[in-house]
């Protein structure tokens, strides 16, 4: 579990430190970004081969070299003095810190006997649902009392402690030599690295109007492409057949895609919306989202007990129901809303995804093989973080289409009353009139963006909710 929160942390917590990052390395606003993008995409090239690595090599060394590996990059990291550097750490960061998440869990899997699944998924799933919001609040208190630098040196008591407990605790896998598809892992990276391409730099760019966008798409959608035809054809695909027969498992994977969805990209958008437009401080704002995560941990530690009483696809219903709702409350937010409507949506929704998170996880590998976990794994948490890409790209792509027309459509109705800067003594004064009007315009156009972006993640979550049907719910007193 702390191998997860180390990890998932580490993909939220420099958001926040970037304009201070900007600074230090000299680096343009265009060009600061690219230390999120080199984390993120190396992660998703580096996770679907975890399982071969695992079989190949034993889990737990696989275990050890990767936490060792990202606590380093960590550190390297934090040393940083130019942006050449830092995009070269991150990118050996998120080629180590891609296996964390799967092999933890297929740890826990393999840990507990099949009854106590649910219990410890919940309490393992904290780390992963609470690091997204725990992200921007601590990183914004680090950069803000510290420095920049303390974003990745936080990684070192977390790793070192996690490295002490997998050498005593986890025992050794059993290991099998197999042939490695390398050219079916190609294919598969190259979409995927190519998509989170698309999906990152397609708002700095205009989307599909820059090349570069266009030729990342061509890449995506041939890689893919080849990729299935290959594997329909080889004898030893890269991904086992076996894991897309499963019912409960290829439903699994449609919905953790839809909860990192919702997940990352609400967090995407109250930042920007209580810094920018309410004029929160960072500190103010992490606390703010904060209660958030409290509803989830409290969903999380009870929803393992409640999944033995109550039937797993009865409490998803109630979760998505739930998170739903709370996006219903978001879309009556306006630039006046108070911390006190902040916290409530956001308690509800935490709790909503809690209840959803744990019983898909546990469904997800209730009626898989063993033998499929370390794969089943990978493809879990790649499934989960290409949701999280995506949501946020369309939200904010979204979020700025509609700032620019509503504030065209609001900038064509304002109509100044005769007479209005009649009596108004300096030429300054009557030069700052239009001005204010238009800050004022594009404050409106912005809420209304906001609520938008808010209604729009609603109707996802609504129209996923007959999905949980597809899910197969095994006796669940074991």
């Amino acid at each position: 579990m702390l191998a997860t929160i180390m990890q998932v942390l580490d993909t939220t917590i420099a958001n926040v430190a970037l304009p201070h990052m900007q600074g230090s390395l000299g680096a343009g606003s265009d060009q600061i970004t690219w230390v999120l993008t080199s984390y993120i995409v190396a992660a998703a090239i580096m996770t679907p081969p975890v399982g071969y690595l695992a079989q190949r090599f034993g889990r737990r060394q696989v275990f050890l070299w990767s936490v060792g590996g990202f606590t380093v990059t960590s550190m390297l990291c934090g040393q940083a003095g130019s942006l050449n550097e830092m995009i070269l750490w991150r990118l050996l960061q998120g080629l180590f810190g891609a296996s964390l998440v799967p092999l933890s869990q297929a740890t826990l899997l393999d840990t507990f006997p099949k009854e106590r699944h649910a219990s410890a998924m919940s309490i393992w799933g904290v780390g992963v649902m609470i690091g997204p919001v725990l992200g921007p609040t601590l990183g914004g208190w680090l950069t803000e009392y510290y420095s920049w630098r303390w974003v990745f040196y936080i990684n070192l008591p977390f790793g070192i402690l996690s490295m002490l407990g997998i050498y005593f605790c986890v025992p050794e896998s059993e290991t099998r030599r197999q042939r490695f598809d390398g050219l079916g892992f190609g294919l598969l990276a190259l979409a995927v690295g190519a998509l989170q391409m698309l999906l990152d730099r397609g708002e700095q760019v205009e989307w599909f109007e820059a090349l570069e966008i266009q030729l990342y798409a061509i890449a995506a959608v041939l890689g893919l492409y080849l990729f299935l035809v290959h594997s329909r054809t080889t004898s030893t695909p890269f991904l086992s057949p076996e894991l897309f027969r499963d019912r409960n498992y290829v439903s699994g994977l449609i919905f953790i895609f839809i909860v990192g969805i919702i997940l990352l990209a609400t967090m995407a958008l109250l930042p920007p919306f209580l810094q920018q437009w309410k004029g929160y401080p960072v500190v103010t704002t992490g606390l703010v989202l904060m209660p958030r995560g409290v509803g989830t941990m409290i969903s999380m530690m009870v929803v393992g007990k409640l999944m033995q009483r109550f039937d797993a696809r009865a409490l998803i219903l109630l979760g998505m129901g739930l998170v739903s709702f709370s996006l219903w409350e978001m879309t009556g937010f306006n630039l006046q809303v108070g911390q006190r409507d902040l916290i409530y949506t956001g308690v509800v929704q935490g709790l909503g995804l809690g209840l959803v998170f744990v019983p898909i996880s546990t469904l997800a590998y209730a009626t898989l093989e063993p033998r499929f976990r370390g794969e089943a794994t990978a493809l879990f948490s790649l499934s989960r973080n290409l949701g999280s890409s995506i949501g946020v790209s369309i939200v904010m792509a979204a979020l700025t289409r509609n700032l620019w027309i509503n504030q065209q459509q609001l900038g064509e109705r304002v109509q100044l009353p005769a007479g209005t800067l009649n009596g108004l003594p300096a030429a300054d004064s009557i030069a700052a009139l239009p001005g204010a009007l238009m800050e004022e315009v594009t404050r409106q156009a912005a809420e209304i963006a906001y609520v938008n972006d808010f209604q729009m993640l609603m109707w996802i979550n609504m129209l996923a909710m007959p999905l949980v049907f597809l899910l197969r719910n095994p006796d669940r007193h074991g």
